[in-house]
């Protein structure tokens, strides 16, 4: 059974860098043809990708956020990470993971993490 788990600070202050993992079962996120996604989804608002890396390691952060958005992977651990440096208030959101078989696609998603970001 396909499982994701997204793990991280829950509060993060103002121009900081916020640094999530999420955790994969149930599959090797080096299996050929999927995309490990990042999403997000901020209080009122629709969810938003944010970017992904494939199973090859291949990186598509989402052009508006490319110059404060890092992902990347620990394939021993099964994991893939999201960095977004500089954050502001307007980056509280929960955050997902998902496993699709494009960008901004999932068919398995974990259940979100919320991150605050309050000095």
């Amino acid at each position: 059974q396909v499982q994701l788990q997204e793990s991280g600070p829950g509060l993060v202050k103002p121009s900081q860098t916020l640094s999530l993992t999420c955790t994969v079962s149930g599959v090797s996120i080096t299996t050929p043809d999927y995309y490990w996604n990042w999403f997000r989804q901020p209080p009122g608002k629709i969810l938003e990708w944010m970017g992904a890396i494939t199973y090859s390691g291949s990186t598509y952060p989402r052009p508006s956020l490319k110059s404060r958005t890092s992902i990347s992977r620990d394939t021993s651990k099964n994991q893939f990470t999201l960095q977004l440096s500089s954050v502001t208030p307007e980056d509280a959101a929960v955050y997902y993971c998902g496993r699709g078989r494009g960008v901004g696609e999932y068919d398995y998603r974990g259940q979100g993490t919320q991150v605050t970001v309050s000095s």
